[in-house]
């Protein structure tokens, strides 16, 4: 039955803007399986096609700019008749999937490469390449510097030389009230940018040493972690009523017992883990390292369990799938960032970070009297003096070594 929304925006109409490209915009929300969705989308196209019309643009005018004009000066004042979609997170959704696909038709064009993008993919290929960074550290990185060169420079040429530390100061510091970790961050990111350009054979010392460097104490507080009645509890959550419970729970596993990063969980595969070893490889990520750990029982019976029972049906290699449309792709480290703060929830905790949860299995090994070295190779770390951050956690061994107070009661 056809709704009213989609009689009155009539997706058949052929004055539409977008009267031909309707149709291919179906047929991909069909294959991606945005059922739930899918008609809001369409109308959400149609409204914006009636809307560029009136503006006298085609199909080929669409970018982020045009996009954005529709999202903030139309939208909040728009008369049309209703019903029309609203929402601004939908309608954005449906604008961004249709820019791509008239992208990927040829029909709108492809966004220009500017110098700043130009000065970035260099950057992270860098990062990348010879420094071994993730994905989400170069990701964040380059946001920071294209803050930087675009504030600096605009659309003009990049000249180091124009570069006072003034400016670099100023940047990094920011806005009065900044915190000292903000301020570490952001001249973390510079100073990791001043060295790729160092290495281009630029002339970047004095701007290095313009660098603030906030007081930073890294050790002054024990790494926070779960005891086990609350991993426990952490995993009794999700029995209670959740979106995707045997995903969320076999994420939550891989993070305790593999001290796996949200990033390395959302990109394991079905060819990862040999079943008959137990086994699992891990593809090279953050430090470019490629390790096979061995594949706790509990970790993989929850695995088995979702692959059984609550994967969706998709020719997809990747483990943790997307239960929403698009159905079926990859899911992103948010995504298990979502599942585990969700569940923290659930238990009535106020805990935000996940990687609390790789910090508790190191000090499960300290505890367990795992060696150092052993330590190092199961969390994948470069040297054994980033393991031995866990080694503080042992709080009843170091009570037990601890001297009495002079003049304490016997």
């Amino acid at each position: 039955m056809t709704t009213p929304l989609m009689l009155q925006l009539r997706t058949e109409d052929p004055t539409n803007v977008f009267a031909d490209v309707l149709p291919l915009y179906r047929e991909h929300l069909l294959a991606a399986r945005y059922n739930e969705r899918r008609r809001r989308y369409l109308a959400t196209i149609v409204h914006f096609g009636q809307w560029l019309g009136r503006e006298d643009q085609a199909a080929g005018d669409v970018d982020e700019a045009v996009i954005k004009r529709f999202l903030s000066e139309h939208l909040p004042r728009c008369t049309c008749p209703r019903p029309v979609p609203l929402r601004m997170i939908e309608v954005r959704a449906a604008l961004n999937l249709l820019l791509r696909l008239l992208r990927a038709q040829g029909i709108a064009a492809m966004p220009s490469d500017d110098e700043i993008a130009r000065e970035l993919s260099g950057f992270d290929r860098r990062m990348a390449d010879i420094w071994g960074l993730s994905q989400g550290t170069r990701d964040h990185r380059c946001r920071i510097i294209r803050r930087f060169l675009r504030a600096q420079f605009g659309c003009r040429p990049i000249m180091l030389a124009s570069i006072s530390a003034s400016d670099v100061r100023g940047f990094v510091i920011g806005e009065p009230g900044a915190s000292a970790n903000t301020i570490r961050v952001m001249g973390g990111a510079l100073q990791c940018w001043f060295r790729y350009r160092e290495l281009l054979g630029d002339q970047v010392a004095n701007l290095k040493r313009a660098v603030p460097r906030p007081a930073y104490w890294r050790d002054t507080s024990l790494p926070e972690v779960l005891s086990h009645d609350e991993l426990v509890e952490l995993f009794a959550s999700f029995d209670m009523p959740c979106s995707s419970p045997c995903r969320g729970y076999a994420m939550a596993r891989c993070l305790v017992d593999l001290g796996l990063r949200c990033g390395e969980v959302a990109r394991l595969r079905l060819d990862d883990i040999d079943w008959r070893a137990g086994t699992l490889h891990l593809s090279a990520g953050k430090g470019r390292r490629a390790d096979v750990l061995p594949l706790p029982v509990a970790t993989g019976q929850a695995i088995a369990d979702y692959l059984l029972h609550e994967r969706p049906k998709t020719t997809c290699r990747s483990i943790f799938v997307r239960h929403v449309a698009p159905l079926g792709v990859p899911i992103g480290r948010l995504t298990v960032q979502k599942a585990i703060r969700t569940a923290y929830r659930r238990c009535g905790w106020d805990r935000t970070r996940v990687h609390i949860l790789r910090h508790t299995l190191g000090s499960r090994l300290v505890n367990a009297g795992t060696p150092m070295k052993q330590i190092a190779d199961v969390l994948r770390h470069r040297s054994i003096v980033t393991s031995a951050t866990y080694a503080r956690v042992d709080v009843t061994r170091l009570a037990a070594v601890a001297l009495p107070w002079p003049g304490a009661a016997k």
